[in-house]
Parts: structure tokens; sequence; C-alpha cells
């Protein structure tokens, strides 16, 4: 047989469409990526990070690209309120049986872009009707959000960002107690409906292809653990206290999964493959910000400034890894098995890292994660990073927002609320 250029391209599309599945809990190596040489430069932690030159943008530059986010969230945001929908569809779509699993990525695209209105939308009549209608939408659907299958729980990423945008909309009615206690009482429903679905391991899954029995048997996977973590740990500062022995078991569960260089396994399940590519620096570069800021909240004294420093520096410098998989339409299918979604919520947990760090040593990192969002927005003002039916501008958008939102000097961000 004769290999012409394109028998090849045909050959290359063909092993990479059966090498990697469209669904499931497991991240397969993908097959057309050249075997490189990984260099994985050690971190010392004793110390900071080197410093990185840039043309920084301005705060100009970074609160016009934020209006402009928020002049996309504002014009596209459905009728009754929510954002998202499973209307857009392209030849490849991820597992989401409905319509429960599109009940849970509405309700966390909503809850996600009703966070990033509150904290960077600012204070006009157009912005608040749109909160407003975002708010009665969430508070008369949450109640029923429940999984979709007894094999898919994407119910808890719609638990976990409801509870930050219920913390939010909390301090939005600081006069109004009638609508405190409601949310007071939405954020305790997510604490058991997080109870009811998390794993038998501790923590949660977002898939559970073991037995499917009425309490999940998903492996524990340490990004959700960290996530839902981060926004647990949001509740109880604002006194709304998690039950602890929830909160313990994953913060075991990511702890376990945690390596001497403070990255992640991609799950527990992966705990006999650790320089799997998925595993590595590379591979974990947009978890590891969510699980270190997860870890810091509840109390590990191992991450400490310096960790944030220098993987701050790491996303920066590394940002390859991540990019090179953002907008592939197959779930890792890059190298290091990086898959699309990862770009815009690793970001996302960098800022809330830096927000983690002193005042006056955050300002060597907030130019890098300022530039890196600002050099990926959209003509229309949006951010994307994986195409996941409708839902995926909104909830890239609200991500960026917030991101861009830590990125500003603590005078001009305290302006835009």
């Amino acid at each position: 047989m004769r290999f012409t250029p394109r028998l090849m391209l045909v050959l290359t599309w063909l092993c990479s469409t059966i090498a990697v599945p469209t669904h499931g809990e497991s991240p397969t190596e993908a097959v057309v990526a050249p075997r490189a040489v990984v260099l994985d430069d050690p971190l010392d932690f004793s110390s900071e990070p080197p410093r990185v030159e840039i043309d920084a943008p301005t705060t100009g530059d970074i609160e016009s690209a934020m209006q402009r986010g928020v002049t996309f969230l504002l014009e596209s945001q459905n009728e009754d309120g929510s954002w998202g929908s499973p209307t857009r569809t392209k030849g490849l779509n991820i597992y989401a049986p409905v319509p429960g699993a599109h009940h849970a990525f509405e309700a966390a695209t909503t809850s996600l872009c009703i966070s990033a209105l509150i904290e960077t939308g600012g204070s006009s009549d157009e912005v608040q009707a749109a909160v407003q209608k975002s708010e009665t939408w969430l508070l008369e659907h949450l109640r029923n959000l429940r999984r979709a299958t007894g094999d898919a729980i994407y119910n808890v990423w719609g638990h976990g960002y409801s509870i930050q945008a219920l913390v939010r909309m909390h301090a939005r009615h600081a006069d109004d107690a009638a609508m405190r206690t409601e949310i007071e009482d939405l954020i305790r429903l997510q604490f058991e409906m997080l109870e009811r679905y998390e794993s038998v391991d501790g923590g949660w899954g977002y898939y559970d292809f073991r037995y499917q029995a009425n309490q999940p048997t998903s492996s524990s996977i340490s990004f959700v653990n960290g996530a839902v973590l981060v926004a647990l740990a949001e509740a109880r500062d604002i006194g709304i206290e998690p039950p602890q022995r929830m909160v313990r078991r994953a913060v075991d569960a990511t702890t376990r999964q945690q390596k001497p260089d403070f990255s992640y396994l991609y799950g527990e399940y992966l705990q006999y493959q650790p320089m799997r590519g998925i595993n590595r620096p590379g591979g974990s570069l947009g978890r590891t910000q969510c699980c270190n800021c997860a870890l810091r909240l509840w109390g590990s004294d191992t991450i400490t400034d310096n960790v944030i420093k220098n993987w701050l520096y790491r996303l920066y410098v590394r940002n390859g890894w991540l990019d090179i998989g953002r907008k592939r339409p197959i779930p890792h299918e890059s190298w290091m098995q990086v898959a699309g979604y990862f770009y815009f919520f690793g970001h996302y947990y960098a800022g809330l890292c830096l927000e983690m760090l002193p005042e006056h040593e955050r300002a060597p990192y907030q130019p890098l994660l300022a530039t890196l969002m600002l050099d990926r927005q959209e003509k229309d003002g949006s951010w994307w990073d994986y195409p996941l039916y409708d839902y995926h501008q909104p909830y890239g958008t609200a991500f960026a927002l917030m991101t861009l939102h830590r990125c500003l000097p603590v005078d001009a961000s305290d302006a835009g609320n």
C-alpha cells in the first residue's frame, strides 16, 4: 500500500477517534501526539520563582476586556434568566444523558455567571436586572437538581458552583432577612446533596462506572474535590458550616492524590500510574491551582506562599501544555492528555490562589494571568475553551471575568463592585 499524505491524514484521524473515548472516567494516551521529551524541571519551593518580564496590560486594558465580557453575558442570557442550553451540537459530544445532565450543566453555568456578574458587573440597571432574573431562576430550579443517571453525576458541579453563587447572593441581599434565610436554607440543601452523592472513597467523581449504587462508588477525582471544597470554604466563611465528616473525607481524598511537587493525580483510580502523562506537572497544570487552593483553605500548612508563587510562575511559562488543548473537540486528545475544559477552570483557581498572597506580593503574577486572559478573548467579548453544547461561552466568560477581577489593583477591583 502506498502511504500518500491524504491516506496518512485519514489514518491519523481514525486512530485519534478510536483511541480516545468520547466519555468515561479514564483519559487515554493521545495517539496523534508525538513522543516528546517532557522537561519536568524541579521546583524549589523553599524560594520564590524567577521573575518574568512582560509588557504588562494596563488597568484600562483589563477593565475594557471585562466590560466586553460582561456585555456578552448580558446579551447571551436566556429569557428565563439562565445561561446555556443543549441546543448547539456538534458531531462529537461528551456523554450527557438527557435531561438530567443538562440540568446540571445549566445550573453550574448559570451559577458561575451569577458569581461573575455580582463580582464584576457593576451597579448598572441592566446588570442588576440580569442578576435578579438569574437569581430567580436559580432559587426556583436548584431544589430539583439530582444526578442524571446512575453513572452520570454531573450534578456535583451544579451543587458546588451554586454554593458560590449563593454566597455572593447572600452578601448582595444584606438588607433582606427573608431572602438571606432562603439562601442559607438552599446552601444547606446543597450540603445534603453533596453528602448524598459523595463517593464511598471520600470526595466526589462525576462518573460512576463501577456499581452505580445508591451512594456513588465513583473514584474520587482531585479537581472535583478541589472545586467543591473551595465552595464549602466560602460557605463556612459566612457562618454556614458544612458537615465536617464530608469535608475531612474530601480533604483526605485530595491529599492522597497530591504528589511531592504539588501536581495531582487526575483521579484516585490512577494512583498506580503516577508518571502517566496526565499525572505529570504538564498534565496537572489545570488542576494544581484548584487543589492547592482548596487544601490551603482547609488548613494545609504545606501549601505555602512559595508553593503558590512557583505554580503561578509555572502556569505562565508552561501555559502551552494547557493552551494546546484549548478548543480541541475530543476530551484528553492533546499532549499530556489535557482536555480543553481545564483551561479557564485552571486560571480561575489561579486567581483565587493569587488572592491568598499578601497584597504587596501579588504584583509580579497579576500581569501574567491578565495577559493570558486578554490574549484569548474572542471578538464577541466571550472566552471559551471547549465546545460543550451551548454552555462553553457563558462558563468560559464567567471564569475569565473572575480571573481578571483578581488581576486588578486592589483599589480598582474594589471600585468595580
